[in-house]
Parts: C-alpha cells; sequence; structure tokens
C-alpha cells in the first residue's frame, strides 16, 4: 500500500513541476487530509484519519474538467488506498451551476475474488445569490466495490457565507443500495479559508442507520484542504 501511494504522490509532484512555469496554468493540484474519510455522511476509512490529492486540468472556458486521484480507505475488500479518474462538464443553465461527472474507481491490493472497481456517475446543481447558496446533489453507481450492487444517493444542501472567509452548510441525503443498509444522512459544519490557497472544515456528520461499528456512526470530523 505504502509503495502505491508512494507513487501516487510522485505522479502528482510531477504533473506539478509540468505547468509551473505558466502564468494561467489549466491545472489544479489538491492535497488534504482529515480525521475520518466521509462519503455520503458514511465512513470510508472505518473512522480513521486519511489522506487524499487530486490533480485536475480546467479547459480554458471552464467548461470541461478532468483528473487523477487518489485517496486512503479501510474498505471491506481489503483495500486501504482508492485510486480513481473521473471527467465532466460544467455548463451554466438559466442562472444556475450545472456539474455532470463520471469516475471510474478502483481499490488497490483488494482480497482475491472482490469487487473493487466501480463507476459512480454525479450531476450537482447550484445556485448561489449573495451570501446565501443551495445545491441538489444526485449520484448513481450501477454496480458499487465490495458486496454492494447499485446505488443511488439523492442530497439536498444549503449554504450561508458568514465573512468572506467563513461559511456554514448544513445537508441531508438519502442513499437506498442494493444487496447493503439503506439509510439516511446529514453533515452540518463550517468551512474557513485560512488563505485562498488553504482551508479548514469541521463538521459533524451522521446517520439513522442501525449498524454496528463507526461507518455509519455520528462523528466530528476535521480537515485540510491546501490547493495550488
Amino acid at each position: 500500500m505504502s509503495r502505491t501511494l508512494s507513487a501516487c504522490l510522485v505522479l502528482l509532484t510531477s504533473a506539478i513541476a509540468l505547468p509551473a512555469t505558466a502564468q494561467d496554468s489549466p491545472w489544479t493540484f489538491s492535497l488534504g487530509a482529515a480525521t475520518d474519510n466521509r462519503s455520503k455522511d458514511a465512513s470510508k476509512s472505518d473512522g480513521n484519519p486519511y489522506v487524499y490529492g487530486t490533480a485536475e486540468w480546467e479547459s480554458a472556458d471552464g467548461l470541461f474538467y478532468a483528473a487523477p486521484g487518489f485517496e486512503t480507505i479501510d474498505s471491506s475488500t481489503g483495500s486501504k488506498l482508492e485510486l480513481q479518474a473521473y471527467a465532466g462538464i460544467r455548463p451554466e443553465i438559466a442562472g444556475f451551476d450545472l456539474d455532470l461527472k463520471a469516475a471510474y474507481k478502483q481499490q488497490i491490493d483488494a482480497d482475491p475474488g472482490t469487487d473493487n472497481e466501480a463507476w459512480e456517475f454525479t450531476a450537482n446543481l447550484s445556485r448561489s445569490i449573495g451570501p446565501a447558496s443551495a445545491r441538489l446533489q444526485l449520484q448513481h453507481s450501477p454496480d458499487g466495490t465490495g458486496g454492494v450492487r447499485d446505488w443511488t444517493w439523492v442530497e439536498g444542501r444549503l449554504g450561508w457565507a458568514f465573512t468572506p472567509k467563513l461559511r456554514g452548510t448544513a445537508a441531508i441525503g438519502r442513499r437506498e443500495q442494493d444487496n447493503s443498509v439503506d439509510y439516511t444522512g446529514w453533515n452540518v459544519g463550517l468551512a474557513y479559508a485560512l488563505k485562498p490557497d488553504l482551508g479548514l472544515d469541521l463538521r459533524w456528520y451522521d446517520t439513522d442507520a442501525d449498524v454496528p461499528g463507526d461507518q455509519y456512526a455520528g462523528a466530528l470530523v476535521a480537515a485540510v484542504n491546501f490547493s495550488f
């Protein structure tokens, strides 16, 4: 796992060096860490800290984008590292921002015979008016990793910018899964921009899933993200 993660970091570092001389680079690089890896309000790291990184390319008009990325996990497949590649478009329609994305994910060093690959499709519709913002998200996978088959996630989120640096958001969503637990999840928290490229996030996550363990349990998660 450590060897594969080191390779991911080398690739990201190498990619950073390529556009460094360009004044207006089409690349954005992100590295971050958090006390828990939460996705759709459930933990992907069994309640443990994780790190992640992406290297995203965006077209000059901002319409198209694509990226490779990695994140550490603690999966039922036995994998500790997930790699992904995604691509999408971000058009503006009638004053709303639309984001359509397709992602291919692969869990590295999974146990033999386990399902360690998945396609995931995401649609976000959002709008901001003054300090207020709202987003509706729809996600679907025809076949998830591990024992999960097809699943769908629908989430609504509201946000408010208290200051140019401090923003609060609250969201609630519902996940329906074939061959796994269905649940409602929610989160609420604050994001603070220490600098334009350095952000902090403190957020409470919880679900109504009555399942032992840390995957669906409530947790306060602190995160830091560095973009360049």
